[in-house]
C-alpha cells in the first residue's frame, strides 16, 4: 500500500544525552506555546507556532499543522511551517477521496508513515506525486479523545529520519494540549464576543430604533461573528416569497433591502421546506432572481438557519462565502444559535414597533374622529385619512372614488392627481385594478402592479409608478358607495394587515358620508319649511293686501262720502261717522303693519336695499345703515337679511337703552356679510326665548352661520354670513 505504521517501525538505542536534549527542547516549546495561549493568542497564532516548534525542535525541512472537518471528508491546512509547495498553503482544503498518510492518521488514530504514493488514487495522492513528496509522515493530533487532527512533514528526495512518527506523536500528545486550551479560550471569547453583540443588539431594540435598524445590526453582527464575507437577513411573506430586510458586505452597502425573491434556488428556500439549518453550496448554475443576485455580489456560497418567532418561520439569518472554499462544518451549528438569540431581539423588536404603530393609529383614529365628530364635510375627512395613512405607511398615492350604479367610479378626492381629475370617471368591468375589483366584489382587494394586470385603472396606476395597491369598499347604511385606494411605489409591498388598518379609516370616513347626507337633508328640510313659510306670509300679505285691505280702503272711502252728504244740521252723525272712519282707517293701519310683519313689504318688487331703508325710516331709533352690496340676491337671502336687521332693531328698541345702531352689509368672498352692533347694556341669548333663535334656525337653513356677542354691559354684536348660492 506504501505506508507502514509508525509503531512497528524498529530503531537502534537512542543516545540517553540526545533524548534528554530533546526532552528539554520539547518542553520549553511547549513552555512557550501554553505562554502564547495564555496570552490570548489566536488558534491561528498558536496553529503558526505549534509548526514552527515541532520543526525546530525535530529539525524537520518542514512541517504542517491540519484539521480534519466534514466528518473526516476533508481536511484544511492551518499551519505551515519550511519548504512546501503553495497548493499546501495555509487555508487549502483537500478532499479525503484516496488512500494517504492523512487518511490513514484519522481512520487508526495511529502515527503512519507513507514511502510513496505512486499509482495511488485521491486528491492528496495525485498533488504529492505532481511536486515530488513520496515520503510523507504524520501523527494524530487527539483533542478530548477524538483525532482532531494531523502533525505531519514530508521529504521530497531524502529518506526520512527512522522513529520520526513515534516523535511526532510525543510531541503532539503535549501540543494536543495546548491547542484544546487554545481553542477552550477561543470558544470563550468568541462567547463572550457573542454576548456582546446580543447586547449591542438588545441595547438598540431598548431604545426603540425601528426593525430595520435591528435587522441591520444583527446583519452586521453575525458577518463579523462567523467571519463571513457577508451576510442577510430575510423574512418569509404570505404568499410565498421572501422580502431581503436586511444585509451586509465586506465592500459595505447592501442594495437588496426590501427587494422580493421567489423560494427557488435559495437556502430560504430550502430551510423554507426543512426547517432546518441548510446551505447552497454552489450559486453558480442554481435557477432563480435570487440565485442571479447573489452572483451579481460575487457570492458562491451560504448557510443559513431559521429564525423563529413566537413559534412560527419567521424568516432566515444567512452568512455568505465568496470563495470556493466553504464554510465551515460547524456553521450551521453556530448560526443556529444566533440565530435563536436574534429571534428574541427581533421579536421585542416587531412588539414595540408594533405598540408604537398601534399608539400612533390611535391618535390619527381619534384625529381623524374629532374631525367627523365636528361635522366636517367628506372632503375634509378625506383629505385627512389621506394625510395620516401617507405619514403612517409612506404611500403618497391615495384615491376616493364613488361607486356610481352605471358600473363606473368617479374620483371625488385625490392626492398628487393620483387617477384624477376630480370628476373623472373610470369604468370598472373587466378592469384588474384594485378600485375594481372592489367595485365588483364589495371586499377589500391588492393588486400587485408588477405582474400582468388589464385594464385602464392598472394601467394608470402603473403610469405614475405605483408598484402595488390596496383598495377598501366604503359602505354606507349597508351599501357599497365607493372606494378608498392606496399606491405604493415602493419595491417591498404594503403590510400584510394594511386592508385591515385602512378599513378603520374608511369606517369612520363612511361616518362622515352619512352625517354629512344627514346633514344635507336636515339643511334641506329645513330650507324646504322655511321656503314653505315664506311663501306662506307672502300669500297671506297678498291675501290682506288685495281683499281685507281693499275692502277696509273702500268702507272707508264709503263713509267719507256719506259723512259728506249729511246735512249740516245733523252734525252729531256726521261726527259720529267721521269717528268711525277714523277708527277704520286706524284698523287700517293696523293691518297694514300686521301684513308688513308677516312679510316685508316691497322686498320682492324694490329689493333688498330699498326695503332696509324703509325699515330703518321707521325705526324709533338712529340706525347707520351701510350697505356695500349692489343688484339683488337670492330671495332666502334678501329674506332672511330683512329679518335678521328688523328683529336686531326691534330688540335694540326693546331692550339696549341705546340711541344709536350700526347695520353694514358687504359681499365678500361668495357670501352676504351682516353685522349690527349697538353700545346698549348687552346681555341677550337666544336661549331665553328671543326671536333670535328663530333668526338662527332661519340663518342655518340656507347653510349661513350666525354669531352672537353680548356681554353684559358691553352691547351687543350681532355678526350673519349668508351663502350667495341660489
Amino acid at each position: 500500500m506504501g505506508y507502514r505504521d509508525g509503531m512497528s517501525t524498529s530503531a537502534p538505542p537512542a543516545d540517553p544525552r540526545n533524548e534528554l536534549h530533546r526532552l528539554v527542547e520539547e518542553q520549553a516549546a511547549l513552555r512557550r506555546v501554553a505562554t502564547l495561549v495564555a496570552s490570548g493568542a489566536s488558534s491561528t497564532e498558536v496553529f503558526e507556532a505549534v509548526a514552527l516548534e515541532v520543526g525546530q525542535v525535530l529539525q524537520l525541512a518542514n512541517t504542517a499543522i491540519c484539521r480534519y472537518e466534514d466528518e473526516g471528508a476533508a481536511m484544511t491546512v492551518l499551519a505551515a511551517f519550511g519548504d512546501r509547495p503553495e497548493v499546501f498553503s495555509p487555508g487549502s482544503r483537500w478532499p479525503l477521496d484516496g488512500p494517504s498518510m492523512s487518511a490513514e492518521v484519522l481512520r487508526t488514530g495511529s502515527p503512519v508513515r507513507f514511502e510513496e504514493y505512486r499509482d495511488l488514487p485521491g486528491s492528496l495522492a495525485a498533488a504529492a506525486r505532481e511536486h515530488g513528496f513520496d515520503r510523507v509522515a504524520g501523527a494524530p493530533i487527539i483533542v478530548d479523545g477524538r483525532v482532531w487532527g494531523v502533525i505531519s512533514t514530508s521529504s521530497p528526495n531524502a529518506p526520512l529520519p527512522d522513529n520520526l512518527e513515534d516523535h511526532l506523536a510525543e510531541f503532539t500528545e503535549l501540543v494536543a494540549t495546548a491547542i484544546a486550551n487554545s481553542e477552550a479560550h477561543e470558544e470563550l471569547t468568541r462567547l463572550a464576543e457573542e454576548q456582546a453583540a446580543l447586547r449591542r443588539v438588545a441595547t438598540l431594540v431598548a431604545a426603540g430604533a425601528p426593525p430595520a435598524e435591528v435587522f441591520e445590526a444583527v446583519s452586521t453582527e453575525v458577518a463579523s461573528l462567523m467571519g463571513a464575507d457577508g451576510s442577510a437577513v430575510t423574512r418569509y411573506e404570505s404568499d410565498g416569497t421572501v422580502t431581503a430586510v436586511s444585509g451586509w458586505t465586506t465592500e459595505g452597502g447592501y442594495i437588496y433591502v426590501g427587494r422580493r425573491y421567489e423560494l427557488e434556488g435559495t437556502v430560504s428556500g430550502l430551510i423554507f421546506e426543512t426547517g432546518r439549518p441548510g446551505r447552497v453550496e454552489n450559486y453558480r448554475e442554481a435557477p432563480g432572481s435570487a440565485p442571479a443576485a447573489a452572483r451579481e455580489m460575487g457570492w458562491r456560497s451560504s448557510v443559513g438557519a431559521p429564525i423563529t418567532v413566537d413559534g412560527r418561520l419567521w424568516g432566515v439569518l444567512a452568512v455568505v462565502s465568496k470563495t470556493e472554499r466553504p464554510l465551515p462544518a460547524d456553521t450551521e451549528q453556530r448560526l443556529a444559535e444566533f440565530a435563536a438569540l436574534f429571534a428574541t431581539a427581533i421579536a421585542n423588536s416587531e412588539a414595540h414597533e408594533q405598540l408604537a404603530r398601534l399608539a400612533d393609529e390611535q391618535a390619527a383614529l381619534r384625529r381623524v374622529a374629532t374631525l367627523v365628530a365636528e361635522g366636517a364635510t367628506p372632503h375634509r375627512v378625506f383629505d385627512a385619512v389621506r394625510d395620516e395613512v401617507a405619514r403612517m405607511f409612506n404611500t403618497p398615492l391615495s384615491v376616493l372614488l364613488r361607486y356610481d350604479a352605471v358600473g363606473t367610479a368617479t374620483v371625488l378626492a385625490t392626492s398628487n392627481g393620483y387617477l384624477g381629475p376630480i370628476g373623472r370617471s373610470w369604468p370598472v368591468a373587466d378592469d384588474g385594478g384594485a378600485i375594481a375589483v372592489v367595485c365588483r366584489t364589495g371586499l377589500p382587494a391588492r393588486v400587485d402592479y408588477t405582474r400582468p394586470t388589464h385594464g385602464r385603472i392598472a394601467a394608470a396606476a402603473r403610469a405614475v409608478g405605483a408598484r402595488s395597491a390596496v383598495g377598501v369598499p366604503v359602505v354606507v347604511d349597508g351599501a357599497l358607495r365607493g372606494v378608498m385606494a392606496v399606491g405604493s411605489r415602493e419595491t417591498e409591498p404594503l403590510p400584510a394587515d394594511f386592508e385591515d388598518r385602512l378599513e378603520k379609516f374608511t369606517e369612520l370616513l363612511a361616518t362622515a358620508i352619512a352625517n354629512a347626507e344627514g346633514r344635507a337633508e336636515l339643511d334641506a328640510s329645513r330650507a324646504r319649511i322655511v321656503a314653505t313659510a315664506d311663501a306662506t306670509r307672502r300669500r297671506i300679505e297678498r291675501d290682506l293686501h288685495d281683499g281685507a285691505q281693499q275692502q277696509l280702503v273702500w268702507l272707508a272711502l264709503a263713509l267719507r262720502a256719506a259723512q259728506a252728504t249729511v246735512p249740516e244740521d245733523l252734525e252729531q252723525h256726521r261726527s259720529e261717522l267721521g269717528r268711525i272712519v277714523d277708527g277704520l282707517t286706524a284698523a287700517l293701519d293696523d293691518l297694514r303693519e300686521v301684513a308688513l310683519g308677516i312679510h316685508p313689504a316691497g322686498l320682492s318688487e324694490d329689493g333688498l336695499t330699498p326695503a332696509l331703508k324703509r325699515l330703518v325710516a321707521r325705526s324709533p331709533l338712529r340706525v347707520n345703515l351701510d350697505v356695500r352690496a349692489d343688484g339683488r340676491f337670492p330671495e332666502p337671502v334678501e329674506v332672511a337679511t330683512y329679518y335678521v336687521v328688523s328683529e336686531s332693531l326691534t330688540n335694540a328698541a326693546k331692550h339696549a337703552d341705546t340711541p344709536v345702531v350700526d347695520v353694514a352689509l358687504a359681499v365678500d368672498d361668495g357670501a352676504l356679510r351682516v353685522e349690527v352692533r349697538d353700545d346698549g347694556c348687552g346681555g341677550a341669548d337666544p336661549a331665553a326665548g328671543s326671536g333670535l333663535l328663530g333668526l338662527k334656525d332661519r340663518v342655518e337653513a340656507i347653510g349661513g352661520t350666525m354669531h352672537l356677542t353680548s356681554p353684559p354691559g358691553a352691547g351687543t354684536s350681532l355678526r350673519v354670513e349668508l351663502p350667495l348660492v341660489d
